[in-house]
């Protein structure tokens, strides 16, 4: 979704609040020097004051619960204990936010208050490695991704550790504002542009490796991203695994978290954007590029996915068009 200049996050913070994990998000949408300002970030607690901090040094919180009211996102940046308990009146205030459109983003363990508050049931969410068999458990309703970096549902997103936190809220600036601008927030940071929320935690494996234990799978998505103009069907990435394709597939949907089709479409879009904004290509010639075969294919697939045309995308997002400044919703 397009934001305005006034696009305003608030992050809910918690005693002892974890300084890294609200980081993740104040960096993000903090204000970056030498870029354009489209975010205003603010922090809440349910007592303002000062707020104890897992590194030993107080935060000082100066607004309370009602900054949740004149938010557009807000971010839950970890909560602790995990799984402990959560006061009513700020799982009230989520609610309400919730349902006035605010979108809700939860950081690692952020992820239980947004179960508490009702608004992962029958959702698919994650958490940090360590915790999703607990949030699992605690949570039946959630159907929970054990080992991927961040799922959003537009109206809901949570990530796993904090790390992931950075990934997911690049993510949400990318959705939006292009990633033509979330791509210079990365590199004012010098990170990565770009990680998608499919691809696996860096969690430790249960047991160690040996027969029968899944190769990872990197390899052949890195060999792929490098053809997305090719004929890329699941046999023939099974062959460069070296696998059988119902075992690929197999393999695929429990190291990604999706199909191969899926994550391939995913793939594709992504490399559209990223055509339709840094170049004046004909879409036609964008959809060649990406292996989406003709521009009607392409604008199918690409209103289904980002919820516009390609044309109306990069006349938003183009560098023409982030070239004169902030976009107003």
């Amino acid at each position: 979704m397009p934001v305005s200049r006034h696009h305003h996050v608030v992050a809910l913070l918690n005693d002892p609040q974890s300084p890294f994990e609200l980081a993740c998000a104040a960096e993000v949408f903090g204000v970056h020097a030498e870029l354009p300002p489209h975010y205003s970030f603010e922090v809440c607690a349910r007592r303002p004051g000062p707020l104890p901090t897992t590194a030993g040094y107080p935060l000082l919180v100066e607004s309370g619960l009602d900054a949740l009211r004149r938010a557009d996102t807000v971010v839950v940046p970890g909560w602790q204990p995990p799984g402990g308990p959560v006061p009513d009146d700020v799982l009230d205030a989520l609610r309400a936010a919730h349902r006035r459109g605010a979108r809700t983003v939860s950081i690692c363990t952020g992820a239980f208050v947004l179960a508490q508050a009702g608004l992962l049931g029958g959702r698919r969410a994650t958490t940090h490695w360590r915790r999703t068999g607990q949030l699992a458990a605690a949570f039946p309703e959630v159907s929970v991704a054990e080992d991927v970096l961040y799922v959003d549902h537009g109206d809901v997103a949570t990530s796993a550790g904090s790390g992931a936190g950075i990934d997911l809220c690049l993510h949400l600036v990318r959705s939006d504002l292009g990633s033509s601008y979330a791509a210079q927030v990365a590199r004012s940071m010098v990170l990565p542009p770009h990680r998608d929320g499919s691809q696996l935690q860096y969690a430790p494996p249960p047991t160690p490796a040996g027969p029968g234990t899944d190769a990872s799978l990197a390899p052949v998505l890195e060999w792929a991203l490098t053809r997305l103009a090719a004929d890329l069907s699941v046999g023939r990435l099974a062959a460069y695994a070296g696998l059988s394709p119902r075992t690929f597939a197999r393999r695929f949907v429990r190291q990604v978290g999706v199909s191969p089709g899926q994550w391939l479409l995913q793939q594709r879009i992504d490399a559209a954007r990223s055509l339709l904004e840094r170049t004046d290509l004909p879409v036609e010639t964008v959809a060649a590029r990406v292996g989406l075969s003709s521009a009607v294919n392409l604008r199918r697939r690409f209103r289904t996915a980002v919820g516009t045309t390609p044309g109306a995308y990069r006349r938003l997002f183009g560098e023409a068009a982030t070239a004169k400044g902030p976009v107003d919703a």
